[in-house]
């Protein structure tokens, strides 16, 4: 018999125990941030013509030049350093990012009143606002925006190199009306950090907060998509005098089937209808409260009926924020 139970005893040890990294209670989010990144390499965003013609049309808007010649593209000014210090006969060879995959090619430069130029417009820097979802008090990692931050006139996902997010004053909002979105205007502090960010994933923006900030503020439980029910719950975000409220909506459906699209709802509530028309730009991240449980961040306004909307589930945010630390 005492045999019997240390075999037991040391089958049940190989078993693996997983536990949740990220914490049962959270601190609520709703503050505006701004919101800077600094990507890898620099993003292709448009073509111009030079002396009259289109020229490096086997690039697409969305690639990312990454090297010249092998060297390290960190910026607009070092692509250009590069160009300069690599250029043959009129091109340099570039490596590029096109969806996931890196490729070598040959960029040409023509020349314009004394001055070689590519035919590209680039971007490397992007700075936005966005909303806070939520911080984890036992880690330090927060989660803004619930969804990709990406390069607007190409809806490219920005690959980040460096990045930081700021307090930033509302200052007033573009009311959204069907068919044109509108936005949340804000003034970003770049005096006052708020924490780096370090990844940019389908499911957010995430990073750390500044160590010196006060995580003392009320925990909230977290809810999981199972526990979500139709009918009332709440957005929690900021309104034009930068205080932090609770407006009405209503959970028209729950979606476990996929990643992002999990809560589907309407803004119900007449103050916010008034102040901004329904969903806007900028409220990405908002969290959701329900029942007192944090369940999920605004993500997506419908176009066609700006009242309406998609929430991300806040434990899909967590799990992928926990990847940070890692």
């Amino acid at each position: 018999m005492r045999r019997l139970n240390f075999l037991v005893y040391i089958i049940i040890l190989l078993f693996p125990v997983y536990v949740l990294a990220y914490s049962e209670y959270i601190i609520p989010g709703g503050e505006t941030l701004g919101i800077e990144v600094n990507s890898k390499g620099v993003m292709v965003v448009g073509f111009y013509k030079i002396n009259g013609e289109l020229i490096n049309q086997d690039l697409q808007v969305g690639d990312k030049i990454l090297k010249v010649n092998g060297e390290t593209v960190l910026d607009t000014t070092s692509l250009v350093d590069l160009i300069d210090k690599h250029m043959e006969n009129d091109t340099v060879n570039i490596t590029v990012l096109r969806n996931n995959d890196e490729f070598d090619s040959k960029m040409s430069l023509s020349l314009h009143n004394g001055t070689y130029r590519t035919g590209l417009y680039v971007k490397a820097n992007i700075l936005g606002i966005g909303t806070l979802s939520y911080i984890d008090p036992n880690t330090n990692v927060y989660g803004v925006l619930g969804h990709a931050l990406n390069v607007s006139n190409t809806n490219q996902k920005i690959e980040i190199r460096t990045g930081q997010s700021y307090d930033a004053d509302v200052t007033s909002f573009t009311k959204s009306v069907d068919g044109t979105p509108g936005s949340k205007n804000a003034n970003i502090d770049k005096d006052s950090t708020f924490g780096t960010i370090e990844k940019n994933s389908n499911y957010g923006v995430f990073g750390k907060i500044e160590e010196t900030r006060n995580n003392n503020k009320d925990l909230m439980k977290v809810g999981k998509i199972d526990e979500v029910s139709l009918g009332k719950a709440y957005i929690h975000t900021t309104d034009t005098n930068n205080e932090i409220k609770d407006y009405e909506i209503e959970i028209l459906e729950i979606n476990t089937d996929t990643p992002e699209k999990n809560i589907y709802f309407e803004v119900v509530d007449k103050d916010l209808l008034e102040m901004s028309g329904g969903i806007v730009q900028g409220m990405s991240g908002s969290p959701i409260i329900q029942d007192d449980l944090i369940i999920g961040a605004v993500t997506r306004v419908l176009v066609d009926d700006v009242n309406k909307g998609y929430a991300i589930s806040i434990v899909t945010m967590l799990e992928e924020g926990d990847k940070i630390i890692e």
